[in-house]
Formats: structure tokens, sequence, C-alpha cells
């Protein structure tokens, strides 16, 4: 198995997390999805929304760079976290069932694997 195949593993072992990818956030290419990946959308969609959130924050005049998206639906949250590295950064997003998760541990996990994904 990949590296990058048992991070994503990792990630789906999470409590509710139904679906993960990891996606370059500048254009949008997936490098590689698991489980109920299609609930996020294309890795296209999926970067433009970051580049999209990102443009109107700096514009609203808040500081630093995006970090992370959280996006709830009625059945569903969708976290994205930005993964900083040299070249492109890249997009960890999963999404998670409301039902079986709690959300700010989820965040926090979130966090904690996309630093550790690189590594």
């Amino acid at each position: 198995m990949h590296a990058l195949e048992a991070s994503l593993s990792d990630v789906l072992d999470s409590p509710g997390v139904v679906g993960a990818a990891l996606v370059d956030a500048v254009t949008g290419l997936t490098y590689r999805s698991a489980g109920e990946h299609r609930l996020l959308g294309t890795g296209a969609e999926l970067a433009e929304l970051a580049n999209l959130i990102g443009e109107r924050l700096c514009e609203a005049g808040a500081e630093g760079e995006l970090e992370s998206l959280v996006v709830t639906s009625t059945r569903h949250h969708h976290v994205v976290q930005v993964v900083p590295r040299q070249g492109d950064p890249l997009l960890l997003a999963t999404v998670l069932d409301r039902g079986q998760t709690n959300l700010a541990l989820a965040i926090r996990q979130s966090t904690d694997r996309a630093r550790g994904l690189l590594a």
C-alpha cells in the first residue's frame, strides 16, 4: 500500500468520516480519494471554493492565509484543511456524517492528519 493510500485510510478510520480526498489547491488535481469522496465534489470545485473564500477573506481585511473551511449541510459536515508544502499547497477534504461526528473533535483530528500527511 502506498503511503498516501495508508494516510487516507487513517483519515477514514476517524469516527464519522465517510469520505476523503487529497487535492492540489491550485490546479484542482485530485491525487487520491477514498470512501464516499463524491460527496465532496470534484477536486477542481474544492480548489475553486478554497481560492474564492481565501480571496474574499483577504478583501474583507482578514490577516493571514486560509487554514481550513467547514461547510455544514443537513446530513454532512465538509471539512477542508490546507496542507502547506513546497510548491502548491494541498487540500485534505473530508466528508463527515453529522449523526456520527463530534465536529470539534473531527476538525482537530483533521488538522493533525493534515500536518502528518506529508511527513
